[in-house]
């Protein structure tokens, strides 16, 4: 794993297994951008996802090429790039299609906070 605050780039199927899974058990939130190096507004978000590695300790960040991981890219049914899809212990719970700084941070405030338990009247 990387350590905290760091964007996980993963290069092969078997990397990203291993690193995934791992991730997975932990039972954090994981956020996957699904990026191709031809893709401007994928090199526009990268310096973006990477700042929010630093600010969201709590969440693993993966980083994976397209055309390096189809096999994964297709397994999440990625049409366009940048997509992001938001995970947490292997269920998907949101994706982001786009470079929306905005929106990717709303998501990760939505789905990185732990529940807080309501108080019953």
């Amino acid at each position: 794993m990387a350590g905290e605050g760091e964007v996980i780039a993963c290069h092969n199927v078997a990397e990203w297994d291993e690193k995934f899974n791992a991730a997975k058990a932990s039972k954090k939130l994981i956020v996957i951008d699904f990026t191709a190096t031809w893709c401007p507004p994928c090199r526009f978000i990268a310096p973006i996802f990477a700042e929010y590695a630093k600010t969201f300790l709590d969440v693993v960040f993966f980083k994976v090429d397209v055309d390096q991981l189809t096999t994964v890219a297709k397994h999440f049914e990625v049409e366009a790039m940048p997509t992001f899809i938001f995970m947490k212990e292997g269920q998907v719970l949101d994706k982001v299609v786009g470079a929306s700084k905005d929106e990717i941070h709303a998501k990760l405030v939505k789905h990185s906070v732990p529940a807080v338990p309501v108080a019953s009247a």
